[in-house]
C-alpha cells in the first residue's frame, strides 16, 4: 500500500482542503469579531432614561430628536414642540422613515402618554431594527422619557398644541 501523505504528514489530497478550512475559519473568525464590534456598539445603544428636566435642557440641541409615539392623544392633548410623530401602533412599519427623518441626529428621545409601555416598546423596536441593520446610521443614543408626556405636563413644562405635523417648533408658543 503506498503512503499518499506528503513531507510534514498531510495528505496531497486534504492539504487544499486543510487552507480551504483554514481560510473558512479565519472568514468566520473575521465574522465573529465584527458581530461582537457591532454588539458591543450596541451597548452604547441600549435605551436609557431621561428626566423631564434633563430633556428640557438638551431638546433644542440639534442632534436630539423627541419621538412621539402615543396614537390619538397627541391631536387632543397637545405635544412637545419639535416632537415628531410616529404613532406606536404602526411604528414598525415606519421605522425605516423615522431613521431618514432623523437623519444627523444621534440621540433619540422616546416618549407616549406614561412612557411605561408604548415609549420603550418602541424604542426596543427601534434598537432590535439596528442591531439587525448592517448600515451605521448614526443613532448612538436611545432614551425614554420618564414620566412621559403627561409628567411632562403635569411638571409645568411647555407643550404645544399646534395641529401640524410635523411640529414646526417655531411656531409653537412653548
Amino acid at each position: 500500500i503506498e503512503n499518499d501523505l506528503e513531507p510534514g504528514g498531510t495528505s496531497g489530497s486534504g492539504c487544499k482542503s486543510q487552507n480551504k478550512s483554514e481560510a473558512e475559519r479565519e472568514s468566520w473568525s473575521r465574522k465573529e469579531k465584527e458581530e461582537r464590534r457591532k454588539k458591543k456598539e450596541m451597548a452604547g445603544r441600549s435605551i436609557s432614561y431621561i428626566t423631564g428636566s434633563q430633556l428640557l435642557s438638551l431638546r433644542r440641541q440639534p442632534t436630539i430628536a423627541i419621538v412621539d409615539v402615543r396614537d390619538d392623544e397627541r391631536t387632543h392633548d397637545g405635544h412637545i414642540s419639535g416632537s415628531l410623530h410616529y404613532a406606536s401602533d404602526g411604528f414598525t412599519d415606519n421605522i425605516s422613515k423615522l431613521i431618514h427623518e432623523v437623519k444627523g441626529k444621534d440621540t433619540l428621545v422616546f416618549h407616549c402618554a406614561l412612557s411605561q409601555v408604548r415609549g420603550p416598546s418602541c424604542a426596543r423596536k427601534l434598537v432590535n431594527y439596528l442591531e439587525n441593520s448592517k448600515e451605521d446610521v448614526g443613532i448612538k443614543n436611545i432614551m425614554v422619557l420618564e414620566r412621559g408626556f403627561n409628567g411632562w405636563e403635569a411638571s409645568g413644562r411647555p407643550v404645544c398644541r399646534c395641529k401640524n405635523v410635523p411640529c414646526k417648533e417655531s411656531e409653537c408658543a412653548s
